[in-house]
């Protein structure tokens, strides 16, 4: 086997393995391995270290269509329902030349409605009972 080919075979195994999608058995028993999957290098409580995205469902899709033009800051600053996200998708589409992303837009656009939705918060509430005085000014 020539050296590049056995190299690419080599690599592509490391990336299936960071992924998760090694196909290895346990020779010894015939089964497939039930160790349970260590999370993905780079992943700590749940969130990407590398980008801040939460790395949960199909976080790798979107870490690799969206990623390709703009930060993780982009996704991670803004929230939205799921048609907001599809109204900026078609917005990027439209007037900054993202490509038609085909069957991956359903699945993205699950991801950041499910992990990026509107959030109740904002503001911090009124002040409620406060006991309000005048300032005086010092006379001279």
């Amino acid at each position: 086997m020539p050296a590049p080919f056995r190299y690419s075979l080599i690599l592509l195994g490391f990336v299936l393995s960071a992924l998760g999608l090694s196909t290895c058995r346990d020779d010894s028993a015939g089964e497939p391995s039930t160790a349970p999957a260590a999370p993905p290098p780079g992943v700590v409580g749940g969130v990407d270290t590398l980008t801040g995205l939460i790395a949960e469902g199909d976080y790798l899709l979107v870490k690799g269509n969206c990623l390709a033009c703009h930060s993780a800051k982009l996704i991670t600053q803004n929230r939205a329902d799921r048609q907001g996200w599809l109204d900026m998708i078609h917005w990027m589409q439209e007037t900054q030349g993202l490509q038609d992303l085909g069957p991956h837009e359903g699945p993205i656009v699950d991801y950041l409605a499910t992990y990026y939705a509107p959030e109740e918060t904002g503001r911090r509430p009124p002040l409620g009972d406060v006991e309000w005085y005048i300032l005086e000014q010092p006379t001279d």
